[in-house]
């Protein structure tokens, strides 16, 4: 049978030659070619399995498809994230087949269950079971507890938040059982005891459950562990005393544990970031950025302590985000013996380059080398009597807990709490207790008591003075962070300068529209290039401003508070050179003003940009410099990078305003916003969105929008509207990309629900409109706007090094040629954890130029599981 709300599986191919191997692959496995079809941008097949079943596939061949993701084959394919599951009976003659199709598989067949693991010609990951006859579409992790559920006996799972709160918590509990609640969290001190397990352990087989997802801290998730290592002794105990019956004994022998980790402090290793930390950094940058104007008003000093006893993660991204002056982490204390002395030289110096304002961050369990405690009261002395500056101390204590999630940790929470119950269903008793975490941007597994372990080395390494060890248990990210705080921060002593022959006079220019994020880059990138020695120069609006020359040198003070901006100070527009503005004018004031490297912070239209200058160069000498985009566009649709600046900013703008919509939906009852969303041909912000506030559905330009499509979204808002509390009925939220549709506009939408809704409920429009763009940049952003900036500088460094060093007595001519290699012109993207530079020539390739975006997004993933959680299988037209 089909998962349930699915009448097809569409598997979407974007090159002929794929799109005829698949059509062989399944006619080989036995599916038969009902009808094709053939459309001006599209090619259909449609393939049902035998003649009695009801399985069918549409296998459609659009150039504008995204491709699947390719596992690679020396991974375990068993423990990828989706997976279409089919029914066979002859193994053997399957396997002959597939080796005949030349098609990659794994045998993972265990006890009599077969386990075939096979990728298709598309890269869906198919599993050939012996197991009951089903077919089971898992585009994502989403739907893979769907189809788990649907093919294996149901169980019943408890949901725990144990520990420090932490934002988010209600999240993980919404994605565990497809609702939302607030359960509330502790620390159980009976639950320490043998006693109080065995309490739990009854109450737990006398409820009826079978597994138990933990989400806390170390400390929870390590209980929580023993917890399930005692749990034989604790039914055995609980029979012999009868406290529980021999058959319950006997049904509740194995208790399935997978713990998350919701953690402010982001401690916990073997994952990048853990649930709570990202909203608790948006606190403290909240709080900074108001003392930080006190503190200019009076010229004062301020010393903030923020939580963080063995990890320095939320002090250094909250230096980085807020531009502080200092800040003492656990991890990497201070080298200096005297470092009272260094850290006054670094405010005096700062102070004589004009700042009115000084803010230092210490987490609450800084120590300098020798261990001993930094605490902030000793700070604020040092600066009072050393430095005679008017001091202050703010603690903030548990604000940093507190406040509505940020839109991060409620997405990390939901595709956490899907994966926990995933791993629930696909657990024996075998199975090592698991965490659910993030790395390099997906969702992993990785066995809970070698991630505490792991932890707790990082507070054993610190206790030893092994700094070098501490940093290395954080992940990779952090010490990164941590180097580029001090390249553009703390090193402004003329340390890190290059000599003169290799220094470089760099542009910066801001391109379309604004972002959250682009100043924080510019400021980077002024204050890392003064640092090295280079003469960082503004270009004013945009492309239209380097035409006509409007440029200056920048200062380090000139830029002093930009990180917090929102906007563009520079003045931006989406002139593009070679389309809008002559290329000859910009070649000629490049070279007038000496520019020897150009960074460009911008969208889709500074995309756009490069590739013209690069085009150019042939004809145009004077362009053969290294060029860099800094992807900052909400839509987040430049190729090359996972993130561009301005997309969290936009999407923290957009859950604030539709929390509030939501609120005034569920206070009319059975009301429905439909809220439209920018994203142009990219349905990111809808997507994403839409899963951090729980929308009943999205529609976004990668899908088909139509009257089938909007009767099945009327039926469904019936159904739940049916089933509601006639007293307590919900409000409910659609959100709609801009660009989707010309004919189904966000009144025409609304209009249709409202009519066809009938009393059942009625519908209205909200147009979020520019309030998208924000106000203040979001942390994440502005510490991406901070990694991406250095990087730029040291990518011009390395395209030119070469040029410089054989040309060191030319620099005050007129500029030379530097560089006329392709990958000198390039996207400055975020993949995974990493920076990376893909070279414009070769985006090109995978740019869907037309619509304006990538041909893959890796967010599409996440598109099922708003239809999961809103209780209705993935519609597709």
């Amino acid at each position: 049978m089909l998962s349930q709300g699915l009448s097809h599986i569409i598997f979407n191919a974007s090159n002929n030659e794929d799109f005829e191997r698949a059509i062989e692959f399944y006619t080989s496995l036995g599916f038969k070619n009902l009808s094709e079809k053939e459309q001006a941008d599209e090619t259909v097949v449609w393939l049902k399995l035998g003649s009695d079943s009801n399985v069918i596939i549409k296998l459609v061949f659009t150039t504008s498809a995204f491709a699947q993701h390719k596992p690679a084959g020396d991974v375990d394919w068993s423990l990828e994230e989706a997976a279409i599951a089919f029914s066979i009976n002859d193994v053997e003659a399957v396997k002959f087949k597939l080796d005949e199709l030349d098609a990659p598989f794994q045998d993972h067949s265990k006890d009599g269950l077969t386990k075939l693991y096979v990728l298709d010609p598309l890269s869906n990951m198919i599993l050939l079971t012996n197991n009951e006859p089903c077919v089971l579409k898992a585009t994502s992790a989403a739907a893979a507890v769907e189809a788990a559920a649907s093919n294996s006996e149901r169980q019943k799972i408890a949901v725990l938040t144990s520990g420090g709160d932490a934002p988010g918590m209600n999240a993980v509990v919404r994605a565990a059982i497809k609702g939302g609640t607030s359960i509330g969290t502790a620390r159980c001190m009976p639950f320490k005891t043998r006693e109080g397990r065995l309490k739990a352990a009854e109450n737990l087989v006398v409820n009826g459950i079978d597994a138990l997802i933990v989400c806390g801290g170390d400390g929870s998730l390590t209980g929580a562990d023993l917890f399930r290592g005692e749990w034989a002794g604790l039914i055995e105990e609980l029979e012999s005393t009868n406290r529980i019956t021999k058959e319950q004994a006997e049904k509740y022998n194995v208790l399935t544990i997978v713990g998350l980790v919701g953690s402010i402090d982001n401690d916990m290793s073997s994952t990048d970031i853990t649930i709570g930390a990202v909203t608790s950094l948006h606190r403290i940058c909240e709080a900074v950025d108001a003392v930080s104007t006190t503190a200019l008003s009076h010229s004062r000093a301020f010393v903030v302590e923020v939580m963080g006893r063995h990890c320095g993660w939320l002090a250094l991204m909250a230096g980085i985000a807020t531009g502080a002056d200092f800040v003492f982490i656990p991890e990497k204390p201070p080298q200096q013996e005297d470092w009272e002395s260094f850290m006054c030289s670094v405010v005096e110096r700062h102070r004589h380059l004009g700042k009115r304002k000084t803010v230092v961050i210490v987490a609450e369990g800084a120590i300098d080398k020798n261990l001993n405690a930094i605490k902030a009261e000793y700070l604020k002395d040092i600066l009072t009597n050393r430095l005679g500056l008017d001091t202050r101390v703010t603690i903030l204590g548990h604000t940093q807990r507190g406040g509505s999630p940020a839109f991060f940790d409620r997405l990390l929470a939901t595709t956490q709490g899907i994966e926990a119950v995933n791993a629930v269903l696909e657990a024996t008793k075998d199975t090592p207790t698991p965490m659910i975490g993030m790395t390099d941007n997906r969702i992993t597994r990785f066995p809970l008591m070698k991630a505490v372990k792991l932890t707790h080395e990082v507070a054993e390494a610190i206790s030893v003075k092994n700094f070098g060890r501490a940093m290395e248990l954080r992940d990779p990210q952090f010490a990164e962070e941590f180097e580029a705080y001090n390249a553009t921060t703390i090193m402004d002593d003329n340390s890190l300068c290059l000599p003169a022959h290799e220094r470089l006079r760099i542009a910066i220019i801001h391109t379309g529209a604004p972002a959250g994020g682009m100043n924080a880059a510019t400021r980077t990138a002024v204050r890392f290039c003064l640092n090295r020695g280079h003469t960082p120069i503004a270009v004013n609006n945009g492309f239209v401003g380097l035409a006509r020359g409007s440029m200056s040198e920048m200062t380090w003070m000139s830029v002093d508070g930009w990180t917090a901006l929102g906007g563009s100070e520079l003045g931006t527009n989406r002139a593009v050179p070679g389309e809008d503005i002559d290329m000859g004018m910009v070649t000629y004031q490049l070279q007038k003003n000496r520019i020897q490297a150009l960074m460009v912070v911008g969208g889709f239209e500074a995309f756009v940009a490069l590739r013209k200058l690069e085009e150019a160069r042939d004809q145009y000498p004077g362009l053969r410099i290294p060029i860099t985009l800094i992807p900052a566009t909400i839509s987040n649709n430049v190729p090359g990078t996972d993130y561009s600046l301005g997309s969290d900013t936009s999407l923290n703008a957009i859950v604030t305003s539709c929390d509030a919509i939501v609120q005034s939906a569920q206070s009319s009852r059975r009301r429905v916003f439909v809220v439209e969303v920018m994203g142009g041909r990219s349905g990111y912000l809808a997507v994403e969105a839409g899963l951090a506030v729980g929308a009943n559905t999205v529609y976004i330009p990668e899908e088909t929008i139509n009257l089938a499509r909007l009767q099945a979204d009327v039926n469904h808002l019936k159904a739940m509207y049916t089933d509601d509390d006639p007293d307590k009925s919900e409000g409910r939220i659609i959100l709609r990309t801009e660009d989707v549709s010309k004919t189904y506009t966000t009144e025409v939408i609304s209009d249709i629900l409202k009519e066809e809704g009938n009393e059942m409920f009625d519908s209205r429009t909200a147009v979020l409109g520019h309030t998208q763009q924000g106000i203040t940049p979001s942390p994440l952003d502005r510490i991406r706007a901070t990694r991406l900036a250095k990087h730029c500088i040291e990518f011009f460094e390395q395209h030119t090094s070469e040029a410089l060093n054989s040309a060191n007595d030319r620099r005050a001519v007129a500029p030379i040629e530097l560089t006329n290699c392709s990958a000198s012109v390039a996207v400055a993207g975020i993949e995974g954890s990493a920076v990376v530079f893909p070279p414009i020539s070769e985006l090109l390739k995978v740019t869907d130029m037309k619509n304006r975006k990538p041909r893959t997004a890796w967010w599409t993933e996440h598109r099922p599981i708003i239809d999961l959680l809103a209780g209705r299988g993935f519609f597709k037209a």
